[in-house]
């Protein structure tokens, strides 16, 4: 994804952003602007590393203090939206961590159009009591942006950003962000609600579980949350929150006609399919695939696959599904014995090994 994505700072991108900045500083340089953020060295940096490269450039183009700097690039962000206009944001961070309410002001505008999520951590970092006293404030603002920051930006865990480890330790002061934002209306909203929660949950799964305890059941989109945010729990086949959501039931059902390839060739799929067999409905089920990859140290990783969670109102019922085993950049394939297993409701049913060849 940062590969492609870096890619967006073309000269024409670039040019338009020294125009509008010329808009609102009539001293701004735009063609040694330009020159500068397209140095000898640009070629080589990736994604963050060019958000930091154009921070840092807008900095030398714009000699004057950092409140008056703020007052040209927050009129000028709102014509740029998305992840790769977080260099606004990145400006803050690199520039404003000793001016923490100027900082908070200009954050809150970038986020409207892109996002502070990761720039605000260095605030939690530095001023954690202030930062999430400003984040109990945006959780409660009518716009949705907003909020959401006050939620995505406390999470401890937020994928490519710093981690917050207090907050990893103990996520109390998270939970208070949560409580004010988890009846939320916007989908957006929920998302994040559920995303935070499921950070939290890899490090305090009980917090979590009472969370789920008190929520579920009171309305439908704090059912979406809960479930939502328990994914890595019900991943793991953790037997309260599998309960909670009534996936706890198993002795009833069998696995009968499991069929795979013995066989698989690199780069080709794994073909497998079986059939639950129930003497009464089969109900409420979690089932997925786990295969067992071979790595290089000839040790096993296990991975989860999904394959239905839903209520079955059959006795019998026949799934049939394939699994690549084509070489990617995320996942390298090792020559081997290699196993496959089914699992509902957390329980391993059946396992059997394959050769990858």
């Amino acid at each position: 994804m940062a590969e492609q994505l870096k890619n967006v700072y073309t000269k024409e991108y670039i040019r338009n952003l020294a125009n509008k900045i010329k808009e609102n500083y009539q001293k701004f340089d735009i063609d040694s602007f330009i020159n500068f953020i397209f140095n000898s060295t640009w070629e080589t940096l990736e994604l963050k590393m060019r958000m930091r490269h154009i921070a840092v450039t807008l900095n030398t183009f714009l000699p004057l203090s950092y409140k008056e700097q703020l007052e040209i690039l927050k009129p000028v962000s709102k014509y740029f939206n998305g992840f790769e206009a977080m260099f606004f944001q990145d400006f803050v961070e690199v520039y404003g961590l000793d001016n923490f309410q100027n900082s908070m002001e200009a954050l809150e505008v970038f986020t409207i159009d892109s996002s502070s999520e990761f720039a605000i951590r260095a605030f939690i970092l530095k001023y954690e009591d202030k930062t999430m006293s400003q984040m109990r404030k945006w959780a409660k603002s009518s716009n949705e942006h907003i909020r959401r920051l006050a939620s995505e930006g406390s999470r401890p865990r937020l994928p490519w950003a710093v981690a917050l480890p207090k907050f990893k330790k103990d996520p109390t002061k998270v939970f208070e962000i949560i409580e004010l934002l988890k009846n939320d209306k916007s989908k957006y909203i929920q998302k994040s609600v559920a995303n935070n929660l499921n950070d939290i949950s890899k490090d305090n799964p009980k917090l979590v579980i009472e969370f789920v305890k008190n929520n579920l059941g009171i309305s439908v989109q704090l059912d979406w949350i809960c479930k939502h945010a328990s994914r890595t729990l019900l991943k793991k086949g953790n037997k309260e929150i599998l309960e909670l959501f009534s996936f706890g039931k198993t002795n009833h059902i069998n696995i009968s006609n499991f069929l795979y390839d013995k066989i698989v060739n690199i780069d080709d799929y794994l073909n497998f399919s079986f059939e639950l067999n129930s003497s009464e409905t089969i109900g409420n089920i979690r089932l997925e695939s786990v295969i067992y990859y071979l790595k290089s140290n000839n040790m096993h990783n296990k991975k989860i696959f999904m394959i239905s969670q839903n209520e079955i109102k059959l006795k019998n019922k026949k799934f049939s599904k394939k699994q690549s085993f084509k070489n990617m950049t995320t996942r390298k394939h090792y020559l081997g014995k290699h196993y496959i297993s089914i699992v509902i409701n957390g329980k391993e049913m059946i396992k059997k090994e394959f050769i990858l060849k």
